[in-house]
């Protein structure tokens, strides 16, 4: 039972056994009479700010680009339970880089639908932790409650955004401040992460540390914090961006 339970833990936040209570919420207020269902011209559809003009703007190809993310079991009990890797490869978004790695730009999207639940090859490939197997209904069901209202709450908030505030550099890396939208919550955060570049094509990869309760989530727990899903999680990315 509870390592179905542990198995339903969504990514970014954690999901208990059942049908999960809606998170409480003012209600989602009704567009003024005569309003269109089309987003701000401030954003996109997917929320992130429209694709600028110019030269120097490169587009992400989601067939290279993955974000994962390892999500860890805590607790007296946390034998029952799993660990789990979720992955996203449907990313779209920009980047805009003319040279200097301090003036770029990007805007990158997450549709929240496109999560996959503990791919076999991805939990291969991040070692022995990962090697125990997650049966299909253990997934469906992390899947349905990480979708749910109270959780990422797909409905009302389909995207997960990070905007760019700056880029700095770092001791061999880059640091980006970006601004980060999850299921209603914004945060700002600093990413690490490296750079290759040429004419024709930008490559970012990186890997930060990140805890629940700082992006304004709550981590499930069950039994007196017996059986948990730890705060801090492991977010790896790969990014590639073709020029237009």
């Amino acid at each position: 039972m509870f390592k179905n339970c542990l198995a339903a833990a969504a990514v970014l936040l954690l999901v208990g056994c059942g049908v999960p209570k809606p998170r409480q919420e003012p209600p989602h207020p009704a567009p003024p009479a005569g309003a269109g269902v089309a987003p701000p011209e401030s954003t996109h559809a997917d929320g992130i700010p429209p694709q600028p003009a110019g030269q120097g703007v490169f587009v992400i190809d989601p067939a290279q680009s993955e974000v994962r993310l390892l999500v860890y079991r805590a607790g007296a009990m946390a034998r029952l339970g799993h660990d789990h890797v979720i992955t996203h490869r449907a990313v779209t978004g920009w980047i805009r880089f003319t040279g200097d790695p301090t003036a770029a730009q990007f805007a990158i999207s997450l549709p929240v639908a496109a999560f996959v639940v503990d791919n076999a090859a991805a939990r291969a490939e991040e070692g022995d932790e990962f090697l125990e197997e997650v049966g299909d209904e253990a997934k469906e069901g992390t899947r349905h409650n990480m979708l749910s209202a109270a959780l990422l709450d797909a409905e009302h908030h389909p995207n997960i955004t990070l905007v760019s505030v700056s880029v700095d550099p770092g001791a061999g890396v880059m640091n980006a401040t970006l601004t980060l939208r999850i299921a209603g919550h914004e945060s700002t955060l600093v990413v690490p992460f490296a750079v290759a570049t040429s004419k024709a094509q930008i490559s970012a990869s990186g890997s930060v540390e990140l805890r629940q309760t700082a992006l304004g989530l709550k981590p499930f727990s069950v039994m007196m914090g017996a059986l948990q899903v730890k705060d801090e999680f492991t977010v790896k990315f790969t990014l590639v961006a073709m020029v237009t």
